[in-house]
């Protein structure tokens, strides 16, 4: 998006759905249950690991505090650990070299030298776009010669370009692009001449590739003259040259209330773009990171919601492995001024006020921080560099939770309250974990604060939430993590069928005493349940669903009965019978970004004819679902869909098939169904 607020000459920029901001006076108040949230944490249940450049930030040239001491000192006290630079769509007209960005306005004091000094100041690595848009493959080349090689500044990644699907080619233009060929394939093509030259001059460098973000324009748009969408066209050509590939999220939202719910999409939008990059990148996909370069709630940016949003978020993503996430951006500038939560929100994308005016209505003092850096600070305090993040759940939509295991055996629970107007009794049940007997540490940030606060109070077991808050929880462990066994290393899986998969290992390294077995553990959504165990480092699991996901984690047991950390998580799916007396192929087969129309063929593949036939299937989300369709009675219960033949093609004699067709409809990533009944009978998907 990036989107410049301050009153100067600027690019305008649109997100991919580029819809206007709703103004709120006000949020509802929901109902309060009176009855206890239950939260799960479960530590068999691993997640990603933190990375030393988890919580990021985005720095701009049009700036002028860009590189002032008390900007990166409040950044360094949040935590921040990455910051990006020259700034969102500056980062197409920027000439490094000159320090000019034809088109737009430069702020004195913001040149890369000053730039990096800032990172230093606040102890984070820089992420650097490189211009696409006007610049050449030797410019950039250059500029990591200057850096790394020249001044020594060890700058190790680097972005080719930002949002360059926004160039015209999918109609909405804002993106600076001199190229005649505006096509991902164009991107992609020029994208390994960059990684070429830049790695040719440092090797080191990580070079990241910018994909659309699953079910967010123009994710899922051919364009004219394209033969796939921008990521499956950019990853088949680029996938072999490039280190992480870059996402940016700006949610679409009815309201406040709405964008706090649209974190539900991470697991399934980084599901997704695990696909997309194992499709194309073979055996090196597992060395593909992914970073969250530039995220904004979009409304409600400097009130309590938009602090709810942003820790949300940000643990979402980084226990899916995002390895830097990005808040656009640190200064911007006042919009248009509104009261949301009974807050004044300045419509100011920046975490720190920039202390400017619009009218009489002026901003806080410079640097201000306003909701979200503390947010960020939260997030820093939650999940630290080296902790795993492990899975934590709640049975109440109002209240979301997470957790991080310290390599010191502590867990870290994160808790957020976004009911607006009343506080939430939680109670904890631990798996794989035992709290020490006292009141836990915990740090908290309530609507309006200026700081959080961190005291010791409840139990590891038993919490209240002020309405619409974060709360973290540090709970000791009740037993020593010395001489326990290292967590195995990355599973695999082999022999995938329909119900059965064999999951392999790296061994775990014994502590104090022998390892005795390994346990496999499959994630849910409510913890985790174990699969079985065997003393060796491989195990066919039996009697799986057909068609389903299933991610797994494996822990070591040594005979003194410690137990290891989870494994890394590895997802899977089935597959569906080799053989069966029909077969199902679903297709997408033209795709706008919210909606789709969907072609079934099914074919009957056993020895009798079929006289009327019943296919059922259903959606993976409750954000999918069926608008109309055709050649078939369509009817959808909940994720629920039930086709049924009609007069013209009831009859299917053996190897005959029937088409039928649809017009779907999602407003979150859009995982197609892999499983299918006809009739009853589980069906092979083609």
């Amino acid at each position: 998006m990036s989107t410049l607020r301050i009153a100067r000459p600027a690019i305008a920029l649109l997100t991919g759905a580029a819809v206007a901001a709703q103004l709120l006076t006000g949020i509802p108040a929901e109902a309060a249950d009176t009855a206890p949230v239950n939260v799960t944490v479960n530590t068999r249940a691993g997640l990603a690991a933190v990375s030393d450049t988890a919580v990021g930030t985005n720095h701009a040239i049009w700036d002028t505090n860009l590189g002032t001491n008390e900007t990166a000192d409040l950044l360094k006290a949040a935590g921040v650990k990455m910051l990006r630079y020259p700034g969102g769509s500056y980062g197409d007209i920027y000439h490094w070299e000159t320090h000019t960005a034809p088109g737009g306005y430069v702020a004195p004091n913001t040149d890369f030298d000053t730039f990096i000094s800032a990172a230093k100041r606040t102890g984070a690595q820089p992420i650097i776009i490189a211009n696409y848009g006007t610049g050449t493959a030797q410019e950039a080349a250059d500029w990591v010669k200057y850096a790394n090689i020249t001044k020594k500044y060890g700058v190790k990644y680097w972005e080719i370009g930002n949002e360059n699907y926004g160039n015209g080619h999918y109609g909405a233009d804002w993106e600076a692009d001199n190229h005649a060929d505006k096509s991902p394939a164009e991107y992609a093509r020029n994208l390994v001449r960059y990684a070429d030259a830049m790695k040719g001059v440092d090797p080191t460098i990580k070079i990241g590739a910018v994909l659309t973000t699953p079910a967010n324009w123009p994710d899922g748009l051919v364009g004219e003259g394209d033969q796939a969408t921008w990521n499956d066209t950019v990853l088949s050509i680029a996938a072999s040259k490039i280190d992480f590939v870059i996402l940016h999220w700006y949610p679409p939202y009815t309201d406040a209330n709405d964008v706090l719910t649209k974190t539900a999409h991470i697991p399934d939008m980084i599901y997704l773009v695990r696909r997309q990059i194992a499709k194309h990148a073979g055996a090196r996909a597992g060395d593909i990171g992914i970073a969250v370069t530039e995220i904004n709630s979009g409304i409600a940016r400097n009130t309590q919601p938009g602090a709810l949003f942003a820790a949300d978020a940000y643990a979402g993503f980084l226990e899916q492995g995002v390895f830097t996430v990005d808040w656009w951006n640190v200064h911007n500038g006042i919009g248009n001024v509104t009261t949301i939560a009974g807050q004044t929100d300045y419509d100011d994308f920046g975490m720190l006020s920039s202390g400017t005016c619009s009218g009489d209505v002026c901003e806080p003092p410079l640097n201000t921080p306003f909701a979200p850096y503390y947010a960020l600070s939260m997030v820093s305090t939650f999940a630290r560099a080296g902790d795993r993040f492990v899975r934590a759940a709640t049975d109440e939509p109002l209240v979301a939770a997470h957790a991080a295991r310290r390599p010191n055996g502590d867990l870290a629970v994160l808790l957020i309250n976004r009911d607006p107007d009343n506080e939430r009794t939680v109670e904890i049940d631990y798996t794989g974990f035992s709290p020490a007997a006292g009141a836990p540490t915990v740090h908290t940030y309530t609507k309006g604060a200026t700081s959080i606060s961190t005291g010791n109070s409840g139990t590891a077991t038993t919490q209240t939430l002020p309405p619409y808050s974060l709360t973290t929880l540090v709970v000791r462990s009740a037993t020593s993590a010395s001489g326990a066994p290292s967590a195995p290393g990355q599973p695999t899986a082999s022999d995938v069928t329909d119900k059965t998969a064999t999951i392999s290992w790296p061994a775990a390294k014994p502590g104090a005493s022998p390892i005795a077995k390994y346990e496999i553990h499959r994630q849910t959504s409510t913890g985790a349940e174990q699969l079985g165990e065997t003393s060796g480092t491989s195990f066919t699991v039996h009697n799986l669903v057909p068609g389903t996901r299933y991610t797994v984690n494996v822990v070591a047991r040594d005979t003194a009965g410690r137990v290891s950390w989870a494994s890394a998580p590895l997802t899977f799916t089935t597959g569906t019978p080799e053989e069966s007396s029909c077969a199902v192929r679903f297709r997408d087969t033209n795709d706008w970004g919210n909606g789709f129309v969907g072609t079934i063929d099914i074919t009957n593949t056993g020895t009798a004819a079929l006289d009327g036939w019943t296919l059922h299937f259903t959606w993976p989300t409750t954000w999918q679902s069926v608008s109309s369709g055709w050649s078939a009675d369509w009817v959808q219960n909940g994720t629920s869909v039930r086709v049924t033949s009609t007069p013209d093609n009831r009859t299917l004699a053996p190897g005959a098939s029937a088409s039928v067709g649809f017009v779907g409809a999602y407003s979150g990533p859009n995982v197609l169904p892999t499983r299918f009944t006809l009739n009853g009978a589980l069906c092979t998907a083609q």
